[in-house]
């Protein structure tokens, strides 16, 4: 622990040497369970990592304040500097897609393979940007439709980039469409599978934060949306803005907050967007929303530490989560398992609308391995390990509960 707690320091004051307006604050407080972690998150704190008996997270100037008046042990704190010398993504991550490169790659693929994608707006973000999503469908009947015309097969919808910073969990689900493309009509199990499913992909959902996050010369930690708040203060996160449960716990009512919860549930247009799409769509029984990091696989509940009610949905959720992991090695566990956090995508999607939803905090596994800005020499990595559990939530958008039989997610070229 002491050589992780070195490295960690040394990895945050390495970060940059520049500071820059409103920057936040690595805070390193005392949390030996997870209801330790939870009045941390409730006190507006954004964890960030774990460690054996503290956490590391971000917190406002105001929230601070608020750390240094309670109870709570404050270990350390360092003041969050970005990278140094960047404009939109430095050259060494060219492989990042900003929004209009992101545009650009989805038209590209569907100019490439119009005969199974399709590239539609979801909606706009509070900015003004469309939320693009891409359908892949081999059914031509569903393709020529001019908006996301529902398909009677089994469905899907991948999501990336709710937390503007968290640059990986956009390029996951692109390259995911690439592997797709590119493999459809070549390999007989890739053929088999989509030809039996509807597949949606929303790679960037926070578009507004992500241009925030990288756009002005140095990276801003920026997690939140845009959302003019007054006081100097921008956003709402997205992942404490859907409806289910909102706001009854692990989430703030301060608008410095990093985890702020917006004033009303499905406040902002970018939840409104996801909501509607996804409740126009119901035919979609699996959910995989993409998160940086710490090589985690959630599922509900996050809003209290209870276990599903429904015990044949439990053993699933705990099924496809531990093979899940066979795979890429991360950890499978109830999203309280960590600490309380309300009124996110994965608890929405299962709570009021039955879908078997999961988050993946992808890699990599430690703020000293990179954070949020592990660059660009991660990405091979980190799709090639989580391919397939990707098919196998594919696979088992008919049934989830078929991930109890032995043969689910059993493809020939995975031998």
């Amino acid at each position: 622990m002491a050589r992780m707690l070195f490295t960690v320091a040394m990895a945050v004051t390495t970060l940059a040497s520049a500071a820059f307006a409103n920057a936040p604050h690595f805070v390193h407080l005392k949390a030996l369970n997870k209801y330790d972690r939870t009045k941390i998150v409730e006190m507006g704190v954004s964890i960030e990592a774990l460690a054996t008996d503290s956490v590391y997270g971000l917190a406002s100037d105001s929230v601070l304040e608020r750390l240094k008046k309670s109870d709570i042990k404050i270990m350390e704190t360092f003041l969050a500097k970005p990278p140094e010398g960047v404009t939109d993504f430095p050259s060494e991550d060219s492989r990042f897609h900003n929004y209009d490169r992101m545009t650009k790659a989805l038209d590209d693929l569907v100019a490439a393979h119009g005969d199974i994608m399709r590239k539609f707006s979801i909606g706009k973000t509070l900015q003004g940007r469309e939320m693009w999503a891409v359908q892949v469908n081999t059914g031509k009947e569903t393709l020529n439709a001019k908006d996301g015309a529902v398909s009677v097969k089994p469905g899907i919808v991948f999501m990336g980039n709710h937390h503007a910073r968290e640059h990986v969990s956009a390029e996951i689900p692109l390259m995911l469409l690439e592997y797709l493309a590119k493999n459809y009509g070549v390999d007989k199990d890739i053929t088999a599978l989509l030809d039996k499913r509807d597949i949606y992909v929303i790679p960037m959902v926070n578009a507004d934060g992500v241009e925030f996050d990288i756009s002005t010369g140095e990276y801003k930690y920026q997690r939140k949306n845009m959302r003019p708040n007054g006081s100097g203060h921008i956003g709402v996160d997205l992942n404490r803005n859907y409806g289910f449960k909102w706001g009854t716990g692990g989430s703030s009512t301060d608008p410095s907050s990093d985890v702020y919860m917006g004033p009303n549930a499905f406040s902002e247009p970018e939840t409104q967007n996801i909501k509607a799409f996804v409740e126009g769509h119901p035919n979609l029984k699996v959910l995989l929303t993409f998160h940086t990091f710490s090589e985690l696989i959630l599922y509900p509940w996050g809003h209290k530490y209870d276990a599903v009610e429904n015990k044949e949905d439990l053993a699933t959720f705990e099924v496809m989560g531990k093979k899940m992991a066979e795979w890429n090695k991360y950890t499978p566990e109830q999203s309280s398992g960590l600490y309380i956090a309300s009124g996110d995508t994965v608890d929405w999607a299962y709570g009021s609308l039955g879908i078997f939803a999961f988050t993946f905090e992808l890699s990599p596994k430690e703020m000293y391995d990179g954070g949020f800005y592990p660059g660009a020499g991660v990405l091979d990595k980190v799709f090639e390990d989580n391919l397939r559990p990707a098919l196998y939530l594919i696979d088992l958008a008919d049934n989830p509960h078929r991930a109890k039989s032995q043969t689910a997610g059993d493809f020939e070229w995975l031998h």
